[in-house]
């Protein structure tokens, strides 16, 4: 046979070959595009940073090779990993701000969605076909976040009140000479309308005070940029995630009656900070399956909890922490100061009644854990109830009482015997009572160890 024929059949035998290998092999095996196991949509907050940090945590506690993070788009990421089979398999992030993760549930084209705030009632009431939403199946808090209010880093500036706030904000102080600082024009620096921050600073601030942003404030989608604009800009000031404080300069913030706080990482777990919020993951119950969940359970691990810290947020873990006794507290809790360590961790509740929210009930189990592995089951834990004001004080000592009761109950079945309970009422707020938020952060209770 010639040389040019047998060229020619080895030409037809691997032609031959390669055929045989697409009609017998799988077509995944010859797709570009890696398999999705999950749709994430929603807060920038959240999915800049931390919701990636959590999926390749999961790949790998799954035995995952190759765990990869690359941007996809403006605001968006995918994580990727090779499976014992050598799959590419990737996870899907968009972070375009909290309100458009209740919207890709809604259409179809996520499968959770990241939130800076908690959901709000009309986004509830669309999603009632994919399950109770506000459920603690539903609903899951996977970290604690503080708002910080930055400034250039040459500011003088110490502490504002969130009154204060609103008025910059709204643009009726313009000048830094109004609030005590050097002359100079205010630059107001806000996230967009998307933005779950924008709608947590929007309530707590701007809203709380009868208040609407100025027309002339910069937006920005970005926390990064934000963030970086303001470090760059003398008369800047600005609100942001805790994690994107970066080269900026955070302030202090009081609320009402409270003192002021700057955003501290033990003040941020308890929400004693004003500007305190959680971040949640929306994982619709109907539609769930094993990757959404196991994402969930995860983040609530304790070494999702971990990546939760190294993003920079405040984990739920349980620790004790000393509080400085002050002459503006009452005799009873300055003595418990001087004595005992406060637990990072408040139990809040449900508007009007005496029934743990979703945080709580799992609040629940962390503290029976720290209990348990610090022997102090017995005699060594006490309970601090407070309320906020009513026009029934008889109603409000009533409830604050419930509540106290309500933490004990749940705690005693885990078996604490606790060496007393004790009630504060009105006293020591860390909000202002004038709005909702306000007096749902003062009806609290406090854990303390001996």
């Amino acid at each position: 046979m010639s040389r040019s024929n047998r060229f020619l059949c080895q030409q037809a035998y691997a032609w031959l070959f390669l055929g045989f290998l697409c009609y017998a092999l799988p077509w995944s095996v010859f797709a570009a595009e890696p398999a999705t196991l999950l749709r994430i949509q929603g807060s920038n907050t959240i999915g800049a940073r931390l919701a990636p940090a959590l999926v390749a945590g999961l790949f790998e506690r799954q035995g995952f090779t190759r765990v990869r993070i690359e941007p996809a788009g403006d605001n968006e990421q995918r994580v990727l990993a090779e499976d014992r089979l050598g799959r590419t398999l990737q996870v899907s992030i968009a972070a375009h701000g909290s309100g458009t993760g209740f919207a890709a549930l809604q259409d179809g084209s996520a499968d959770l969605a990241a939130s800076s705030r908690p959901i709000k009632d009309a986004e509830a009431a669309a999603l009632l076909g994919l399950g109770d939403l506000r459920g603690a199946e539903a609903e899951q808090v996977i970290a604690i976040d503080g708002l910080a209010i930055i400034v250039h880093p040459d500011n003088p500036l110490r502490a504002l009140t969130t009154a204060q706030l609103a008025a910059v904000f709204a643009g009726e102080v313009r000048d830094w000479a109004e609030l005590g600082g050097r002359p100079g024009a205010i630059v107001l620096y806000a996230r967009d309308d998307r933005s779950g921050t924008f709608d947590t600073f929007r309530e707590l601030v701007l809203a709380a005070h009868g208040k609407v942003l100025d027309g002339g404030a910069l937006r920005f989608e970005s926390s990064d940029l934000l963030s970086d604009g303001v470090s760059r800009d003398p008369g800047g000031i600005g609100f942001i995630g805790l994690p994107y404080v970066r080269s900026s300069k955070a302030l202090a913030i009081a609320d009402g009656e409270s003192r002021p706080m700057l955003p501290s990482a033990a003040l941020i777990a308890t929400e004693d900070y004003p500007l305190s919020r959680r971040l949640f993951i929306y994982m619709p119950p109907a539609t769930a399956s094993e990757w959404p969940r196991a994402l969930v359970r995860f983040a609530h691990s304790p070494a999702g909890q971990a990546l939760v810290a190294e993003a920079g947020f405040i984990p739920q873990t349980v620790q004790a922490v000393r509080v400085e006794p002050g002459a503006e507290m009452p005799e009873a809790y300055r003595r418990l100061a001087d004595e005992a360590r406060r637990l990072s961790v408040n139990f809040r509740f449900q508007e009007g009644n005496a029934e743990l929210d979703n945080k709580a009930r799992r609040d629940v189990e962390r503290v029976l854990d720290y209990l348990r592995r610090h022997d102090k089951l017995r005699h060594q834990a006490v309970l601090v109830s407070f309320g906020d004001p009513k026009s029934d004080p008889a109603r409000a000592a009533l409830l604050s009482k419930l509540r106290a009761m309500a933490v004990r109950r749940e705690l005693a079945r885990g078996g604490v015997i606790f060496r007393e309970v004790t009630g504060l009422g009105e006293q020591m707020p860390v909000a202002a009572n004038s709005a909702d938020e306000g007096r749902m952060r003062n009806r609290r209770v406090e854990v303390w160890v001996y």
